[in-house]
């Protein structure tokens, strides 16, 4: 969504502006909704969301179920009563719009926003079945084209909540001896929620499958629009090779007017696929001002390098940056979406303080359990924890290197995650661990990602090259993938999501204790792909 007309924030005069607006126009309204890049919308309080200004620009702050969260507002409009912000972060790699809405206009903005995606959905079955299409001759012989099939259903897939509507169409098309599921996002297209795509439209196609209806239900047609098509492509090809047959992708054109099947890749493409160059290793080295804010809570304070200095976390939270400026190490801290400060005489009590609150919150024994310091970054207070000793989750992991949060390219506009932790097993063999504290659906196509982003780059020797793990020679087999989770946070979906990976990518299911704050216990650890544990009717 583009704003029309908008206020530029690009100075101290338009950022001054835009606070002092912004504010006055939502402070009359205690409850809103909020929406990013047409998303569903979010309730949020006015508490959970501000406007503020640092460092020279207009900073917005939400606590939203992930945590909490800060862009920086680039431009705004207002548009009736909605509220729109052109907002970016992490430099400007994710770009992004918010729309504010309050609470009594919303149920007019969620119809809306149904109402176009289901046109979208219809407008998708009639060009999909004018793609299937057969030759023939009219009563003067003339070849002619005729349709071959005929829309049986076209709705949209339930939304993340009741009063949500759903971001992917549910279209069946009535062939003459067969049916045809066809599935598409009709929200915003985006590379970053191609996982998404594939676990929704996976799930949805097993259940259609079962369904005792005739004809059955045979094949899925993935719509794509070019920009995702690429993406979709790289998952398309690590499916099991029964399902991957009944799945067949189609592009669609930017103006929704074209649909035209695709070849799929082969497995090797993959690997003669022209990478991203691959980014150099950081200096890990802690300066001696490093070393002392670490000495304030060594067991809790870990260290993450970037590029451009040194991130410091308490328990995974960040909250501290250190960078060199002019031969001299300086310090700025802050949580993520309040305002940074120097690390000087003037703000030695706002630190002492946020260093208290932080050992009074972010802590297993915190009593209060709906802090935000509590709350907050819960995948990276795990990983914290599995840095200091990975041997908690697999004695055959060396403890150090371990690479958190590890890049096998720079981040730019299709947002390339960071993996959570890349390790090396004494044997030899690389493991992808991605981690989650709660249920997430994307958790097996994410791990399956960053499995074929560290092949690539294995097969070409970078890692060799790069010398990850020393002179540790790494084997000539793929990575495994480890999926850790507390054993009652897995997804519900996850086992069938599992079983649709192809099984030469080697799959692990690790369960860890629900109170994992208090140390890491693996309690089951199964591979979860493995030819043993596919039903033989799984896939007609």
């Amino acid at each position: 969504m583009s704003l029309a007309n908008p206020t530029k924030v690009v100075n101290p005069a338009s950022i001054a502006t835009a606070a002092r607006e912004l504010h006055h126009l939502v402070c009359d309204q205690s409850e809103w909704f909020m929406s990013e890049d047409g998303r569903g919308p979010v309730e949020v309080n006015r508490t959970e969301f501000d406007f503020s200004v640092a460092h020279g620009r207009l900073i917005f702050s939400c606590w939203t179920e992930e945590g909490a969260r800060a862009w920086r507002i680039t431009a705004w409009n207002l548009s009736g009563d909605k509220v729109l912000l052109h907002a970016s972060r992490r430099m400007g790699a994710e770009v992004s719009t918010i729309e504010l809405v309050p609470r009594a206009s919303a149920k007019a903005l969620v119809a809306s926003i149904a109402a176009a995606r289901q046109a979208r959905c219809e407008r998708l079955a009639e060009l999909v079945t004018q793609t299937l299409v057969c030759d023939s001759f009219n009563e003067d012989h003339r070849l002619k084209s005729v349709p071959l099939a005929k829309i049986e259903r076209a709705v949209l897939s339930p939304g993340m909540r009741r009063d949500q509507p759903g971001r992917y169409a549910r279209i069946i098309l009535r062939l003459p001896r067969e049916r045809v599921a066809v599935t598409a996002t009709v929200a915003q297209s985006d590379p970053r929620n191609i996982d998404s795509l594939f676990s929704s439209a996976l799930l949805w196609f097993t259940r259609a499958q079962s369904s005792p209806k005739r004809p059955y239900i045979t094949r899925l047609l993935m719509v794509v629009e070019r920009n995702v098509l690429e993406a979709a492509r790289q998952r398309h090809v690590l499916l099991r090779e029964t399902l991957r047959q009944r799945i067949e992708l189609f592009d669609l054109d930017d103006d929704w007017t074209r649909v035209e099947a695709t070849s799929p890749w082969e497995r090797k493409y993959l690997w003669r696929k022209r990478l991203s160059r691959f980014p150099p290793i950081h200096d890990d080295r802690l300066t001696d001002r490093v070393k002392q804010i670490v000495a304030e809570a060594p067991e809790a304070i870990d260290v993450v390098s970037a590029r451009h200095g040194q991130t410091l976390r308490f328990h995974g939270l960040p909250f501290a940056r250190v960078r060199r400026v002019m031969d001299r190490d300086r310090v700025w801290f802050g949580i993520e979406g309040s305002r940074r400060r120097s690390l000087d005489d003037y703000h030695q009590r706002d630190w002492m303080k946020l260093l208290r609150d932080l050992q009074t919150y972010r802590t297993e024994s915190c009593r209060d359990r709906k802090h935000w310091f509590y709350r907050a970054a819960g995948e990276a207070w795990l990983e914290s924890i599995l840095r200091r000793d990975i041997s908690r989750l697999d004695p055959g992991l060396i403890v150090a290197p371990l690479h958190a949060q590890f890049r096998t390219s720079h981040g730019g506009p299709t947002g390339a995650r960071p993996i959570d932790l890349l390790a090396l097993r004494y044997d030899g063999r690389l493991v992808v661990i991605e981690l989650k504290v709660s249920e997430d659906r994307e958790h097996v196509f994410q791990g399956v990602d960053y499995w074929r982003r560290v092949e690539a780059h294995r097969r070409r020797g970078h890692i060799s090259a790069a010398e990850l793990f020393g002179n540790r020679e790494l084997s000539d087999e793929s990575p495994l993938v480890y999926l850790v989770a507390p054993a009652l946070r897995f997804h519900p979906s996850f086992a069938t999501l599992a079983t649709t990976i192809a099984p030469d990518i080697e799959i692990y299911r690790f369960d860890i204790n629900e109170d994992w704050r208090a140390g890491v216990r693996v309690v089951r650890r199964e591979r979860v792909n493995g030819m043993g544990v596919i039903r033989p009717d799984k896939y007609r």
